[in-house]
């Protein structure tokens, strides 16, 4: 189970709902897929990674308590550390994971909470699926935990790498089958990695045949 505390998981909700109020309405954003998401036990979330705003469109669309990562010097803000301390984030270096990532997340996983991670391990330059780096999955073996796919398509055009500020834009995210405990045991880590990264392009393929995105792929 979740080790936060009552008021941690009331400020989380709050905070979640906060989010929800300022970027729903702002990016006509739509959830797909809500009936994928594990009602409980251990979830590995695993997504592409568009922009900054990520971790919230991936969050807003799921009822359950979220684990988010963020990169250890964000902590050092003053305004943005105590925000992303206030949610229970975890800390994780420029490279990867880092120690203390991994059994953190792991013990999270183990409990039963949901783990959010990005393993292209940078927003993409581009707006294109970049390949996945290996090592996330031993984090779903181990802890037991489920892999939620998660596809996020729309976001790179409100908020590019090159442009400072988030612009209005047309958002979609899809939660794609999981991969349960069952499937993951038996395939080895370099076919579990091939599995995850073509259930996130699978999502985000099926996104782009929204009406939305059509027409702009086509412009």
């Amino acid at each position: 189970m979740n080790e936060q505390s009552l008021i941690q998981r009331i400020w989380y909700e709050a905070f979640k709902r906060m989010l929800q109020l300022c970027v729903v309405p702002f990016c006509s954003m739509r959830h797909w897929g809500i009936e994928n998401i594990p009602a409980e036990g251990g979830v590995l979330v695993v997504s592409n990674h568009e922009s900054f705003l990520d971790p919230v469109l991936v969050g807003t669309g799921v009822r359950r308590g979220m684990t988010y990562l963020a990169r250890s010097s964000l902590f050092r803000n003053i305004l943005f550390g105590t925000v992303i301390r206030s949610i229970d984030a975890i800390p994780i270096d420029r490279e990867g994971l880092g120690l203390a990532g991994i059994k953190e997340s792991l013990r999270r996983l183990k409990r039963g909470g949901m783990v959010v991670i990005f393993p292209e391990g940078t927003r993409t330059p581009d707006g294109e699926i970049q390949p996945f780096r290996a090592g996330f999955t031993m984090l779903a073996v181990r802890s037991k935990a489920a892999i939620l796919p998660v596809a996020i398509e729309g976001a790179f055009q409100a908020w590019p790498r090159r442009q400072k500020l988030p612009s209005r834009s047309t958002i979609h995210v899809r939660y794609g089958r999981p991969i349960l405990p069952e499937e993951a045991r038996q395939m080895n880590d370099e076919e579990l990695l091939a599995e995850v990264e073509r259930r996130v392009r699978q999502c985000r393929e099926q996104l782009r045949e929204h009406p939305a995105f059509r027409s702009r792929r086509r412009g």
